[in-house]
């Protein structure tokens, strides 16, 4: 009797490699599709902020990343916009998970130099700077931008910068999401933590060569005229829109001194400085005023913020050990006290 060899099907090993092959390949064309599309958006993006007058400069276009990631790396990047501002780094790096392109992180892994129009260069270091950005079909992005332990160097021939260091710089845009402020609205988180200011500046004489944190909250009014960034200024169009931050609530922290700040409406002029009323319910304020009367920066009005000092004082020694209320007004370009103009108003771009 002659044994029948059984042939086992091999059908049942092949199925497996054939369904990863398969994934395999539609993977890799979805990926090619993606960073296609990422370079041919970003031509195009290019393109059309050139033609609103806008200069890019780079030193080509590296994608990478397969399989899982989109990595985009921008050498010797140079961004100017039209209002005179703008950055420029060794290397922009910007990454999306392949899954999840709506979501990038942006990162200057070599540092970056800030451009202040015609307050000229800053030079900015640290562990770490980045920008998040998500949602982008949305009309307002969730956007977050974040400095860990920053330093920052005023280049040749520029102004100084306000403070030297800080531990940690936040700033969080959302879309507003209380229902009476409207659709062309953001809320908006800025929190600087334990900065110190640069030697003899005012915020060194305010902190008494201590350390400054401020955080705030508000909601931007008129969002979307904040994206004019022309000739005349990033806030141009937006103040002549009637845009406004509308409330803001926020407390701040210099030396020994302590602040709680809050206002219905503040808004900016053309030119990006602050204007409106600022209520302050404050703890020693006298050191603050004092130690900014004492600075060495001619932005500051000596004479004036000594008179604001006194006067201070002399309210802090009616109410003693309770908290002194104070009203900051900034108009016609500067920081008022009462009657003392102190310096200029805090200018946002």
């Amino acid at each position: 009797m002659t044994d029948r060899v059984v042939r086992h099907s091999r059908r049942g090993l092949i199925i497996p490699f054939l369904i990863v092959g398969i994934a395999l390949a539609i993977w890799s064309g979805w990926w090619l599709y993606l960073s296609d599309q990422v370079r041919t958006r970003l031509e195009a993006q290019e393109a059309a902020l050139q033609a609103d007058g806008w200069t890019i400069r780079h030193d080509g276009t590296d994608i990478s990343g397969y399989p899982f990631r989109v990595r985009v790396a921008l050498p010797q990047a140079d961004i100017l916009a039209p209002s005179g501002h703008g950055i420029a780094a060794p290397e922009l790096v910007a990454e999306a998970n392949a899954w999840n392109p709506d979501h990038w992180v942006m990162i200057a892994p070599d540092g970056l130099t800030l451009t202040r129009a015609a307050k000229g260069r800053v030079k900015i270091d640290g562990d770490g700077l980045r920008l998040s950005v998500s949602d982008l079909r949305a009309r307002f992005p969730d956007l977050r931008v974040e400095m860990i332990r920053p330093t920052f160097t005023a280049l040749p021939g520029a102004e100084p910068f306000p403070i030297a260091s800080a531990r940690h710089i936040q700033l969080e845009t959302r879309p507003a999401q209380a229902p009476t402020a409207g659709d062309d609205s953001v809320d908006v988180l800025f929190r600087l933590v334990e900065a110190k200011g640069r030697p003899g500046g005012p915020v060194e004489g305010a902190t008494r060569q201590g350390e400054l944190s401020l955080d705030l909250e508000s909601t931007i009014i008129g969002a979307s005229h904040l994206r004019a960034i022309d000739g005349r200024g990033v806030f141009a169009a937006f103040t002549d829109a009637g845009g406004r931050f509308a409330p803001v609530r926020g407390e701040i922290r210099a030396g020994d001194s302590r602040a709680r700040l809050s206002s219905e409406t503040l808004s900016a002029d053309a030119n990006g400085r602050l204007t409106g009323t600022l209520a302050v319910v404050a703890e020693q304020p006298m050191q603050a005023i004092a130690g900014l009367a004492g600075s060495r920066t001619g932005a500051v009005n000596r004479p004036a913020a000594a008179g604001a000092a006194v006067a201070a004082g002399a309210e802090q020694a009616t109410r003693g050990e309770e908290p002194v209320e104070l009203t900051i007004d900034f108009r016609d370009g500067r920081t008022w006290l009462g009657p003392f103009a102190l310096a200029p108003a805090p200018k946002l771009f």
